[in-house]
């Protein structure tokens, strides 16, 4: 009796989650022919299953990556996998504000068109630091992107209606940002759930920036994703998180959905500003529905990346 409890157990826990880790995808079948799409980030993961995605719906799709090698590897990929060839990488190291600009310079030389932008890129929680001084984890998921968006907004405002999608967390929900130390780097949990919570509020106030423009946006959760993130950790970290995030963690195709629904679906127009997970308009926690808080953010971000040269007090960074 007891083994027979025991492989029903077992039995329901593998449905479960299966069913967890299928449960996410898009099923609007919109076209982007003559569309271009930027996807940071785009050379693994959930970028790359969106570039695939987005290039077989007909969309010119540029993909970046901060290593050339392997970002040169995945365009053929994409190519061969979408059977498209209208497909470009880039290099991009969003832990360089130079390369940012360098960036964003040649990219609007050579292209004339800018849709969609998918801010996808970004690390886990790491205790380190980007070559401009800032926290790794809060220099490359919001100020590398806040600043790579403010550089190619004139182009997305000359595509309307474009649309921006930004890429954060649900641990949004377990952090508050600190005015007096922005770039906090001692508990790299915490500095990442400080990075995906400035993710959601950077949306909230591009959205409302943005729409009188003719760009709606949205921050979009993927959920726990197998990736190649544990790279960066030990060789026994990585069997041990291999090991949970194959039980737990949805793959990187389940992910994309979401992400491939917000770049394509009119369905989020109504919902601009706002929060997805598994293709739907999510609530955010309320200490996150917070306007001023998020123009703060704005502000204080112009002056970290060099936007603006407003009053230090805005600029709330830790000495390294």
């Amino acid at each position: 009796m007891y083994v027979l409890v025991t492989v029903l157990v077992a039995l329901f826990f593998t449905l479960f989650l299966k069913w967890f880790k299928s449960r996410r995808i898009c099923l609007d079948a919109k076209r982007l022919d003559g569309k271009t799409v930027l996807i940071t980030g785009g050379a693994a993961g959930v970028g790359k299953e969106t570039a695939i995605a987005l290039a077989r719906r007909g969309a010119r799709v540029c993909v970046t990556s901060h290593d050339e090698q392997k970002g040169e590897a995945a365009l053929q990929e994409i190519k061969r996998e979408s059977s498209s060839m209208n497909v470009r990488f880039w290099h991009l190291n969003l832990a360089n504000l130079q390369s940012i600009r360098n960036f964003c310079r040649d990219f609007l030389k050579s292209e004339k068109r800018l849709d969609i932008l998918i801010n996808n890129d970004g690390v886990p929680a790491v205790l380190d630091w980007t070559d401009n001084g800032f926290s790794m984890c809060f220099g490359v998921n919001h100020l590398g992107p806040f600043l790579l968006t403010n550089l190619l907004l004139d182009r997305l405002k000359s595509c309307p209606p474009s649309r921006i999608v930004n890429i954060t967390s649900n641990v949004y929900k377990y952090q508050k940002l600190d005015f007096t130390d922005l770039n906090y780097n001692i508990i790299p949990l915490f500095t990442y759930c400080r990075s995906k919570l400035a993710n959601v509020y950077f949306t909230q106030e591009l959205a409302r920036q943005g729409e009188k423009n003719g760009i709606s946006c949205c921050a979009v959760n993927t959920g726990p994703v197998v990736g190649d993130w544990t790279s960066r950790f030990s060789i026994l970290f990585r069997i041990v998180m291999y090991v949970f995030t194959s039980m737990f963690f949805i793959s990187c195709q389940a992910a994309a959905q979401t992400v491939i629904f917000c770049a394509i679906s009119d369905d989020i127009l109504q919902h601009n500003g706002g929060y997805f997970s598994d293709c739907k308009p999510c609530k955010l926690s309320p200490h996150v529905q917070d306007a001023g808080i998020a123009k703060k953010l704005w502000e204080a971000s112009e002056v970290m990346v060099g936007l603006t040269s407003s009053p230090r007090e805005h600029l709330a960074s830790r000495t390294r």
